[in-house]
C-alpha cells in the first residue's frame, strides 16, 4: 500500500535520489524536471515522470500538485527557478513545501518567503566529513534536538571480545545500542575496510542483540544518546 503521494521537482542527483527512495518506500511519486533527458532517465524508477516548467502554475495544477502530501523542490542549478517554483507552489495552495537551499543566503531568502522546511545537503555532508576527520571512529551522525544524536561508530578496540552486559552501555555510559552490523567475512579485511570504506555492503544487521552477544572488532554499532556520553564512551574504549 502506498505511503503517501509526493512530487519531487528537479531530477539532479539529489532530487532523483529522494524520488527513488520514496518510491522504494511504497509512496506514489511524481518526478518533474524541465530537462527531458533527466525525465527519461528517472521514468522507470518512479510512479510517474513529466517534463514541465515548474514555474508555471497551470502546468503544476494540471499534474494534481494540490493533492500531494508534500512537494520537494530540489532544483540545484538556478536559484531564480527555485524561488519562482516555490512561489508558484505557495500560490496554488500546496500544503507542505520542502525546498533545497545552497548556502546561508539562499536559506535566509527562503525563510523570508515563509518556507519552514529547508534542506541543506551540502551542510549535512560537510558536518559528516568534519566529524569523521576529528573522530575517525565515526561513520555517520544524525543530529537530534537537545544534544542527542544517532551515530554509527566502529567498535572501539577496548570493547572487542566483551559481551554487551560486560560493557554496560546503558549503566556505565547512559547510551543505548539500537543495533549492530557485523562483517560477513567477504570483501576487504576489517582493518582495510575501516581505512577508507563507509559502505555497508559486507556488513549485515544483527537485529536486537541480547546481553550475551560479544562485540567483534569489525562490528559497526548504531548508538543513541547525548553527544557528550557517546564521545566519552569512544574516548574511554579507544
Amino acid at each position: 500500500m502506498a505511503e503517501g503521494r509526493f512530487a519531487v521537482i528537479g531530477m539532479g542527483r539529489f532530487g532523483s535520489a529522494i524520488a527513488q527512495r520514496l518510491t522504494e518506500k511504497g509512496a506514489e511519486v511524481i518526478a518533474m524536471d524541465s530537462d527531458r533527458d533527466r525525465i527519461e532517465r528517472i521514468r522507470e524508477k518512479v510512479t510517474y515522470a513529466v517534463a514541465l516548467d515548474s514555474t508555471d502554475k497551470d502546468a503544476l495544477i494540471s499534474q494534481g500538485i494540490r493533492e500531494m502530501d508534500a512537494v520537494v523542490v530540489s532544483i540545484g542549478e538556478n536559484f531564480q527557478d527555485v524561488l519562482l517554483t516555490t512561489f508558484a507552489l505557495q500560490e496554488v495552495g500546496v500544503k507542505r513545501i520542502i525546498v533545497r537551499a545552497n548556502g546561508e543566503i539562499q536559506n535566509k531568502i527562503l525563510e523570508k518567503m515563509g518556507v519552514s522546511e529547508i534542506l541543506s545537503p551540502e551542510g549535512e555532508v560537510s558536518n559528516a566529513v568534519a566529524e569523521n576527520l576529528i573522530n575517525p571512529h565515526v561513520l555517520m551522525t544524525v543530529k537530534l534536538p537537545d544534544s542527542y544524536q544517532i551515530i554509527e561508530v566502529k567498535a572501539p578496540k577496548g570493547i572487542a571480545g566483551r559481551s554487551l552486559t560486560e560493557i554496560g552501555l546503558r549503566e556505565k555510559y547512559k547510551i543505548n545500542l539500537v543495533t549492530l552490523l557485523r562483517w560477513d567475512g567477504t570483501g576487504d579485511a576489517p582493518a582495510e575496510f575501516f581505512k577508507e570504506n563507509t559502505s555497508h555492503a559486507n556488513h549485515h544487521i544483527i537485529g536486537v542483540p541480547d546481553g550475551d552477544m560479544k562485540i567483534e572488532s569489525a562490528d559497526i554499532l548504531l548508538l543513541f544518546g547525548t553527544s557528550k556520553n557517546i564521545q566519552r564512551f569512544i574516548d574511554i574504549n579507544s
